[in-house]
């Protein structure tokens, strides 16, 4: 039966509700028609990101012949996914579900169009966002309410789609997640052109559980024993001086201590060993080489577009930058800002091999803020809520900064990405990315 929380009119709405079916019956699915190519000459675009083309290709390709105002039901897009006409992706919903009465009641209305009528999803609420669910309990029902720019609000819960993140947890199309095993997982629950994600843990009852308070030493050990409580689960013991030893040197310094040092610091009985460790191999150069060595991997530091001199300057401010303690925040500022010639203001080589707006958003994103944006350039992000729009929103950030080329020495002509010479950062007074 269909509900009437769901469609916005006695007509439905294509932009509300039909995308929203496409999207539950993953007819715009990458797999499916959502293919850059389409499928059987049928092409969407990717999980509905752009309607105004699936409406021309609903309702104007070949012909018209997917929908029939006059008999709805014989229309190729209800006859094909519930499996009355040959359809390779099988039986997508059936004649009597609720898919099947948004699309027939649309088609029989004359397939309006209302992109320019329709309220614009704001934000959908999934509730619970985070849950811990402890043996017996296995399942858990979600919630979806999606807020519209007119100040109305409906519960979708029937019609978001449902992404588990693991094969641990399976979700029913009704948002129903049964989980098969202890662990974490995630689910990304979309609707239309937003998503959030619910985190879910499933925890063995271990009746005999009793927490073992242990002392924090500071707020990271806090947030971890936080965590292992609500896991049931007790801090492992302190590891033995010989371990810790070689775990300090290896994450600090990148090498082993030797047999000297390692005696050494299991017969040192003070109460602080362990931490006036930590500061003195902080204090040791093997440090700032260690960290800068995997620094100037993520900023590209690289001869063949920095060249060996530029290799050098930006390699030494690196090291510079870690041995003496810059705080993080300063250190992405002064690179992001840095302007000039790449031999003088060796921060300014960070753009040297990213050499134009998108490259730039793209490294910066990844390195700065541990987020891939690839996926953004051609289409909505399918796992984080960044929209194609956004994408090139902070692309267009960079746009102004430029370069001028003093000098290029390569040594193979042909090579347009080898750089060897000076080279000036600015910021020009004109620039933009098109979207």
């Amino acid at each position: 039966m269909l509900s009437a929380q769901l469609v916005c009119s006695a007509e439905g709405s294509f932009r509300n509700d039909v995308m929203a079916v496409l999207s539950k019956a993953g007819c715009n699915a990458g797999t499916c028609h959502g293919n850059k190519n389409g499928k059987g000459g049928f092409k969407l675009s990717l999980r509905g990101q752009d309607p105004d083309q699936d409406y021309n290709t609903l309702t104007r390709d070949i012909f018209s012949r997917r929908v029939d105002p006059i008999d709805p039901d014989v229309s190729l897009i209800l006859l094909k996914p519930t499996a009355a006409v040959p359809h390779e992706g099988g039986q997508r919903f059936k004649p009597e579900s609720q898919e099947y009465a948004v699309l027939k009641t649309w088609v029989a209305a004359g397939m309006p169009n209302d992109s320019a009528t329709a309220p614009s999803l704001k934000r959908i609420q999934v509730r619970p966002t985070e849950q811990v669910l402890v043996e017996p309990t296995r399942e858990l029902q979600l919630q979806v309410r999606a807020e519209f720019s007119d100040g109305s609000a409906r519960e979708v819960t029937s019609l978001a789609v449902y992404d588990p993140a693991t094969p641990l947890v399976e979700v029913s199309r009704g948002g129903l997640v049964h989980g098969k095993g202890a662990g974490e997982s995630t689910v990304l629950v979309r609707f239309l052109a937003r998503q959030e994600p619910v985190r879910l843990a499933f925890v063995p009852a271990r009746p005999d559980f009793k927490w073992q308070k242990v002392a924090a030493n500071n707020y990271i050990d806090e947030a971890i024993f936080a965590k292992l409580k609500l896991l049931r689960m007790n801090p492992s013991e302190l590891c033995s001086d010989v371990i810790f030893v070689r775990r300090a040197y290896l994450d600090l310094l990148g090498i082993l201590p030797s047999a000297e040092e390692t005696k050494a610091f299991a017969a040192d009985k003070s109460r602080k060993q362990r931490e006036q460790l930590i500061d003195r191999l902080l204090e040791r150069p093997e440090h700032a080489d260690f960290w800068a060595l995997k620094w100037a991997d993520l900023l590209r530091v690289e001869a063949h577009s920095l060249d060996q001199k530029g290799v050098q300057n930006f390699h030494h401010w690196i090291r510079q930058s870690v041995a003496e303690n810059k705080p993080l925040d300063r250190f992405a500022r002064e690179i992001l800002v840095a302007r000039g010639s790449t031999y003088d203001s060796p921060a300014a080589n960070y753009y040297r091999p990213n050499r134009d707006p998108v490259a730039r958003a793209k490294a910066t994103a990844q390195v700065f803020l541990g987020t891939r944006l690839q996926c953004a350039e051609c289409h909505n992000h399918p796992y984080e809520r960044w929209t194609q729009d956004d994408y090139y929103d902070w692309a267009a950030l960079f746009a102004r900064v430029n370069y001028k080329v003093i000098e290029n020495k390569r040594d193979i002509s042909s090579d347009e990405h080898e750089w060897k010479g000076d080279q000036v950062v600015f910021h020009a007074r004109v620039g933009s990315v098109k979207n």
